[in-house]
């Protein structure tokens, strides 16, 4: 990757955090709400994030998009398993705790809220205690993770 596309992925980075900051999506409160049901504001905003991924996933296959490198874009389909239920859980169940979610998380520490240090390393030690696990969880084939050009293993 060029400096060029990296400077360019650091902008956007910084606009998507501005964008989460100001809708509000990234407020504690505003979760709360969601999880007693009390305002519908971020299902709204997560039906919303649906519908764009939805399209976005329908051109991309339309148009044979590529990378800003110029490599093709697979998206295959996965199937169901188990482990998705008991994972989407502990995740909302983290959601819920923290009121962030992986992206926020940055958007928090970059807006000054540097509490949300702790819950980045609370996510980052969940993510390597699954890595280190990875080989004694019952996954299907298609979730191990595979040595490939990322340095993945």
């Amino acid at each position: 990757m060029t400096f060029k596309n990296r400077f360019m992925t650091l902008l956007v980075g910084i606009y998507f955090g501005i964008v989460l900051i100001k809708s509000q999506v990234i407020s504690w409160f505003q979760i709360n709400d969601m999880f007693l049901f009390k305002d519908p504001y971020m299902y709204l905003v997560i039906c919303s994030a649906i519908a764009v991924g939805s399209v976005s996933v329908f051109l991309i296959r339309r148009f044979e998009a590529r990378t800003i490198e110029g490599a093709d874009i697979t998206i295959k389909r996965r199937p169901f398993h188990p482990g998705n239920v008991i994972g989407g859980t502990l995740f909302g169940m983290g959601w819920a705790i923290t009121g962030a979610c992986p992206g926020p998380i940055y958007a928090h520490i970059g807006a000054g809220n540097f509490i949300m240090l702790i819950t980045f390393f609370g996510a980052l030690t969940g993510m390597y205690l699954y890595a280190f696990f990875q080989t004694r969880l019952p996954h299907t084939e298609w979730v191990r993770l595979k040595p490939g050009p990322t340095g993945a293993s």
